[in-house]
């Protein structure tokens, strides 16, 4: 019998020198986004018997970050100039903007000009998208910040793959999707057996590729397996800005209004109006927080014709005010 210490997978290499990582923990990164990527780095090197990677933690000040658990992280060094062959990794999470500021944009921007291949973790794509990095390329987010991204940046192709590789350009949506990144650049670096390898020590019994979407589906989000109402769901979710009726919804998938009426209370107990409205305001508070949108304009963006309107239904739902969101938005930020 074998232990874990007696795997190794040969490896030929074409240089000794590791390939290096550059993690760049942003303030509030997202612990699981960093240790996932990380702990797939090592645990090649250890199945390998060699040390194909290497890494170090940078970011702002150089001294320490925290995470968006509160654990701190000491830094091995500020944003300094990288080596040319380094590999960036951006790692994000809460308050993404707010992270993003100006010293961390200028100095992404200085690197890029440099050639270096560069990837946004979790929410980290906005990041990138900021300073520029990402135009006339294909990315993803993590799905709650999709709203807000696809708002901000028109010129980027916003996918809801859990991760993109684009030339030199990475971005993955988060959480676990870090994983599939690295088991990817293992398999390019060293192939597929040593990538398989790693996925077995992590348990990890479900590689995912760029094909693969981030959200579970909507039957499986519901939990309702009905493929009428999964249908409308989608398209209410694909038509927030400007919403359909439910007579219309319910002639497009062969229904009456009033047979739609019982299918959604007898599953989700609410009707089709309150259900598509709980939507668009989920819709409207993420915008809300992620984003300097005026509050008519994220009204508009949510299928609201009149911003009165638009705050009595918030009011009623979140039992605070579109202006009251933001003014608390801006004062956690300022924390």
């Amino acid at each position: 019998m074998t232990t874990p210490t007696d795997v190794r997978i040969s490896v030929e290499t074409e240089t000794d020198k590791p390939r290096r990582f550059v993690f760049v923990l942003l303030t509030d990164f997202t612990l699981l986004c960093f240790s996932s990527a990380l702990e797939s780095l090592r645990i090649a090197n250890r199945l390998a018997g060699k040390e194909l990677y290497s890494w170090t933690l940078i970011g702002e000040g150089g001294e320490s970050v925290s995470c968006s658990a509160g654990t701190k992280f000491a830094l091995d060094a500020d944003l300094v100039e990288l080596q040319r062959d380094d590999t960036v990794l951006l790692c994000g999470g809460v308050n993404i903007q707010f992270a993003t500021n100006k010293k961390l944009l200028n100095w992404l921007r200085r690197e890029a000009r440099r050639g270096l291949t560069v990837g946004g973790l979790c929410t980290a794509s906005y990041s990138m998208a900021k300073a520029g990095m990402l135009d006339g390329k294909r990315a993803t987010i993590h799905w709650e910040n999709q709203d807000s991204f696809l708002e901000e940046f028109d010129e980027i192709e916003l996918t809801k793959s859990v991760f993109v590789v684009d030339g030199n350009r990475l971005t993955t949506a988060g959480g676990t999707s870090s994983i599939d990144l690295m088991l990817k650049l293992i398999a390019d670096d060293h192939g597929e057996e040593l990538a398989n390898a790693v996925a077995d020590q992590l348990i990890y019994s479900s590689i995912r590729t760029d094909q693969d979407t981030q959200r579970l589906s909507v039957p499986t989000r519901i939990g309702v397996r009905h493929p009428k109402l999964s249908a409308v769901i989608q398209m209410m979710e694909n038509n927030i800005e400007e919403p359909i009726s439910p007579s219309v919804l319910a002639k497009d998938v062969g229904m009456s209004t009033r047979q739609l009426e019982r299918l959604f209370r007898r599953y989700l107990n609410r009707s089709p109006k309150r259900y598509y409205m709980e939507l668009r305001l989920q819709k409207a508070r993420n915008l809300l927080m992620q984003t300097d949108m005026s509050v008519i304009n994220v009204a508009l963006a949510c299928g609201f014709a009149s911003p009165s309107h638009f705050s009595k239904c918030y009011r009623a739902h979140y039992d605070t005010t579109p202006y009251r969101e933001r003014g608390s938005q801006a004062a956690r930020l300022s924390i």
